[in-house]
């Protein structure tokens, strides 16, 4: 889907920023799910919770070994995605951080 919105010309914000906003609000909503909203970001999944962390609309877990269902969640399916578009990786590449983490 597209979507035009015509903005004022004094207004501070670049696409980026509408992208960023828009899929905030729409996480919050629950009309988009964490992946999704990241998605809409153009932005990594683990970017975007932080970003939700740093603005306290979610809570950074006690444990920082202990990440959220949802964060799990996200990164299956953006990895599942992948696979069926067939963007494959090396197991070796999987621990030495080459590769773009969901």
């Amino acid at each position: 889907m597209q979507i035009t919105i015509d903005l004022p010309d004094n207004l501070p914000l670049t696409e980026a920023d509408v992208r960023l906003e828009l899929a905030i609000v729409l996480y919050q909503q629950h009309s988009l799910s964490l992946d999704r909203a990241a998605q809409l970001a153009v932005i990594s999944v683990d970017d975007f919770y932080q970003l939700l962390i740093s603005r306290h609309i979610v809570t950074q877990p006690a444990d920082t070994d202990d990440e959220p269902a949802e964060l799990v969640l996200a990164s299956l399916r953006n990895s599942l995605q992948q696979i069926k578009e067939g963007k494959l990786h090396p197991i070796s590449e999987l621990w030495d951080g080459t590769i773009y983490r969901a």
